[in-house]
C-alpha cells in the first residue's frame, strides 16, 4: 500500500495540486498512510478541474484563491484595468507592493493594489490555505500533503532527520563507475564544435594613421547538444548520458519561519518540477536550513524510485526558526566534498526569503562582510578544483540581495530576483534548463598579438578571470550552456606602419573540455585577425558587432555606479547616471540600427530608473533587480528578476534555447488538462523525459 500511495503522490505532486483527505491520523506513524482507492480518482478529476480554472477566469470566482467573488460577502474586490477580479487580500498577496503583472492575463497593470505587510504577511498567508472554505486554494497550492509541527511520530525525511557525520553514502552512478566509461570521441559525435568568431572595429586603418584603443570583438558560441542518442529507447540511461552532461545538483533550501504559508507550498511545487525534469543519471541531495541545517535527502539517482522519495522529502518540510544561510551553504558544500562518485557537472540551488542571522548588518550594507557566508571549498578561488557555482534565488522582498549577490560571484554562480512568488518555478525552471545541457568545460580562451609591434591594451571580460602575459591574453571562461555565447573585447594600439597594407592582429585560440567524453579539445580561428593598411582611408564603417558590446559594457558601467550611489542614499544621482547611459546608447549605430540587444538594454535601464523612485522602492525591490542585472551582465548568463521569465519580455539577454524551452514547459505545466491514469504517469514521466532529451 506504501509504494502505491508514493506512485500516486509522484504523479500528483508534480502535475497536479491535492489536498490530503483528512482521515489521516495525527498519532499515527508517518507510515500509515490512507487509502489510495478512491484518492486516485478523486486526485484525477480534481487535476482536471484545477487546469479549466487556471485556464479559464470565470468573472463569479477569484483566479487566486478560485472562491466566489461576489459583492455582500464580506470580501473587498479588487478589479483590474483588464478586468479580472480578485478578492483584495488576494491579490495583495500576489502582487508583493509592486509587481504589475495580471496572474490571469499577463496584462502589465499600471496600479497596483497595497496592503499592509501586517495583514497580509501572516494572517492572511496561513489562514487562507488553512481555511476550510477555501479548500481549492489549498487545492491549488498543496502539491504535497501538509505537515503539522510537533504532532505524530518522528517523519524519516523531516527537517531534524539524522545524518551521518560524512556524507559518502551518494548513490553510486548508475551502471558505470564513471558516467563516460566504454565511450570515445566517435561514441559522441558534435557536429558542430565550439565556433569563434572576430569582429575588428574597422577593417582598415591609414597606413600614416595611429589609431589607440582599437577594439577587437571576440565571440564563443558553444555547440548545440548532441541529438545522435536522443532517440534511442533502448537504454534510457545511456541515452541520457549522450545527449548531455548528467549533473550532481544540491538545492539549500530555507526552511525558517519566514517560509510559511504559500510559500512553502510554492516552493514544494518548483522542487516538484526540477525533480521531474532530472532524468535517471542526474543525482539530487535536499539540504534546508532555519537555526540550523540538515541533508534530509542524500545524493541519489533520479530513478522512478529516487524522484518518489525525494519528493515524499520535500513535502515533509516545516518551516520554522532564524535563518542560517552560512550553515546552510557549509552542509551543501559538504555534500560535494565527502561524495564517492562525481558527475560531469556540479552545482548548487540555493534559496533564501531572509537575512542571515550570523551576520552583523551595518548601515546600507557597505560594510557588511558577506564573504564569510561562502565555504571555502566552493569559491572560485579555491585552488582544489572544487569548483561548485552556486545559483542564488532571492526569494520575495524581504531576503537579503547583498547577500546572495556576493554568494553568487563568489562562487561563479548566478543572483535572480523572485520579486512575484508565484513565479518560482519559472525561475527554477531557467536555471535547470542551463545546468542540463553543459557541453563545454574548463573553456580557456587565448588571444596572441601577432604584429611585433601591438601591445594589448585592455581586455574586457566582465567577472571572468583574465591575465596579459606579455602578447599573450588569456580568459578562463569556465562552462558554456548549449548555444550559450560570449563576448569579450580586447583593445589595442595601432600604430603608423607604412611597411604593408595588410597588418595581422590578433589570433584567438579556444581550449576546453567535452564533459561527456572527458576529451580535451582545441579550436583556433581559422585565419588570423586582419585590418588593411591603404594610403588613404575612404567610408570607413565601425562594426556594430564592436558597437553592440561596448553598448553592453557601458550600460553595466551605469548599472554599477547608479547602484553605487543608490546605497549612499542619493537616488537622484543614481537615476541621472541610469539617464546619461539611456541617451548615450540611443545615439549608437547599433541602437538606430533596431539591434535586439540595444533595445534589451533600454528596457532594462528604464526598469532600473522606475525602482529608485524613492528609497522605499529601491528598499523594496530596486537593489535586488539592479544586482541581478549586474551578475547577468557580468557573466552573460541569464538571470531571473522582474518579469523576465516571461514570454513577452524585452529583459531576457542571454537566455539560451534550452532555457526557453524548460521555461516553457514550466508555464505549460500548470495549464494544461492532466492524464486521469495517475499511476501510469508516474512510472512514464522518467521516460518522457529521456525522450525529450
Amino acid at each position: 500500500m506504501e509504494s502505491k500511495w508514493r506512485k500516486v503522490k509522484l504523479a500528483i505532486g508534480i502535475n497536479t495540486c491535492v489536498q490530503v483527505p483528512k482521515t489521516m491520523d495525527n498519532n499515527s506513524s508517518s507510515s500509515s498512510l490512507p487509502s489510495a482507492t478512491s484518492f486516485s480518482d478523486r486526485s484525477a478529476s480534481s487535476a482536471l478541474r484545477l487546469s479549466r480554472s487556471k485556464s479559464k477566469s470565470s468573472k463569479g470566482t477569484c483566479a487566486i484563491c478560485l472562491s466566489s467573488v461576489k459583492p455582500g460577502q464580506g470580501n473587498a474586490i479588487f478589479t483590474a484595468e483588464c478586468s479580472h477580479s480578485f478578492h483584495f487580500q488576494c491579490i495583495t498577496s500576489n502582487v508583493k507592493h509592486g509587481s504589475r503583472i495580471c496572474p490571469v492575463c499577463r496584462a502589465k497593470w499600471k496600479e497596483v493594489p497595497i496592503q499592509s505587510r501586517s495583514s497580509s504577511k501572516v494572517s492572511h498567508e496561513i489562514n487562507r490555505v488553512n481555511s476550510s472554505r477555501n479548500d481549492s486554494w489549498t487545492t491549488l497550492i498543496g502539491r504535497f500533503p501538509p505537515q503539522q509541527p510537533g504532532r505524530g511520530a518522528h517523519h524519516p525525511f523531516s527537517n531534524n532527520v539524522t545524518e551521518p557525520a560524512i556524507f559518502d553514502d551518494d548513490e553510486v552512478l548508475g551502471q558505470q563507475n564513471s558516467v563516460t566509461d566504454g565511450l570515445n570521441e566517435a561514441d559522441h559525435d558534435v557536429i558542430n564544435p565550439l565556433e569563434i568568431k572576430t569582429y575588428p572595429e574597422v577593417s582598415a586603418v591609414a597606413k600614416s594613421a595611429s589609431h589607440d584603443n582599437f577594439a577587437v570583438s571576440i565571440n564563443l558560441k558553444a555547440p548545440p547538444r548532441s541529438e545522435r542518442y536522443r532517440n534511442n529507447t533502448e537504454s534510457s540511461y545511456f541515452s541520457a548520458q549522450n545527449s548531455r552532461a548528467p549533473i550532481d545538483l544540491v538545492t539549500v533550501l530555507d526552511v525558517s519561519g519566514s517560509m510559511s504559508g504559500t510559500k512553502i507550498a510554492l516552493l514544494k511545487r518548483a522542487m516538484g518540477f526540477v525533480i521531474e525534469n532530472l532524468s535517471s543519471s542526474d543525482r539530487l541531495s535536499v539540504v534546508t536550513f532555519s537555526s540550523t541545517a540538515h541533508r534530509i535527502f542524500r545524493l541519489r539517482r533520479m530513478t522512478i524510485a529516487g524522484k518518489q522519495d525525494a519528493l515524499q522529502a520535500v513535502s515533509s518540510l516545516v518551516p520554522d526558526g532564524v535563518t542560517n544561510i552560512a550553515e546552510g551553504l557549509r552542509k551543501g558544500a559538504k555534500v560535494f566534498a565527502d561524495r564517492r562518485w562525481k558527475n560531469p557537472v556540479g552545482s548548487i540551488i540555493l534559496l533564501s526569503d531572509g537575512q542571515d542571522s550570523s551576520i552583523n548588518y551595518s548601515r546600507f550594507n557597505l560594510g557588511t562582510d558577506y564573504r564569510c557566508l561562502v565555504p571555502n571549498s566552493i569559491r572560485r578561488s579555491n585552488c582544489m578544483g572544487l569548483h561548485i557555482p552556486v545559483h542564488a534565488f532571492g526569494f520575495g522582498v524581504d531576503h537579503d540581495a547583498t547577500a546572495m549577490h556576493t554568494i553568487s560571484e563568489m562562487s561563479g554562480g548566478t543572483f535572480s530576483f523572485i520579486e512575484d512568488e508565484d513565479v518560482i518555478q519559472d525561475a527554477f525552471a531557467q536555471c535547470i534548463g542551463g545546468l542540463l545541457s553543459v557541453v563545454v568545460q574548463e573553456l580557456q580562451v587565448e588571444v596572441q598579438c601577432v604584429h611585433p609591434r601591438l601591445q594589448f591594451g585592455s581586455v574586457k571580460a566582465g567577472s571572468y578571470q583574465t591575465s596579459l602575459i606579455g602578447k599573450m591574453a588569456f580568459i578562463k571562461v569556465g562552462d558554456l550552456y548549449a548555444e550559450e555565447e560570449r563576448d569579450f573585447l580586447v583593445t589595442l594600439d595601432i600604430p603608423v606602419d607604412k611597411s604593408s597594407d595588410v597588418m595581422p592582429l590578433l589570433v584567438v585560440r579556444g581550449f576546453y573540455r567535452d564533459p561527456i567524453t572527458k576529451a580535451m579539445k582545441g579550436m583556433t580561428l581559422n585565419n588570423e585577425v586582419k585590418i588593411e593598411r591603404p594610403d588613404v582611408a575612404r567610408d570607413v564603417v565601425v562594426s556594430i558587432e564592436v558597437d553592440k558590446q561596448r553598448n553592453r559594457l557601458r550600460v553595466a558601467e551605469a548599472m554599477a555606479e547608479a547602484r553605487v550611489n543608490a546605497e549612499r542614499g542619493d537616488l537622484s544621482a543614481a537615476v541621472s547616471v541610469l539617464e546619461i547611459c539611456l541617451r548615450a546608447l540611443s545615439e549608437t549605430i547599433s541602437a538606430k540600427a533596431g539591434d535586439q540587444l540595444c533595445t534589451a538594454l533600454s528596457a532594462e535601464l528604464k526598469e532600473m530608473q522606475e525602482r529608485m523612485a524613492n528609497q522605499r522602492v529601491y528598499e523594496h525591490s530596486g537593489r535586488a533587480y539592479v544586482l541581478s542585472g549586474l551578475c547577468a551582465h557580468s557573466w552573460q548568463r541569464a538571470t531571473s528578476r522582474g518579469d523576465s521569465t516571461d514570454s513577452t519580455s524585452l529583459v531576457n539577454a542571454y537566455r539560451t534555447p534550452s532555457m526557453v524551452d524548460m521555461v516553457s514547459r514550466s508555464q505549460t505545466l500548470l495549464l494544461r488538462p492532466q492524464p486521469v491514469n495517475l499511476l501510469k504517469h508516474a512510472r512514464s514521466s522518467s521516460d518522457r523525459h529521456h525522450r525529450r532529451n
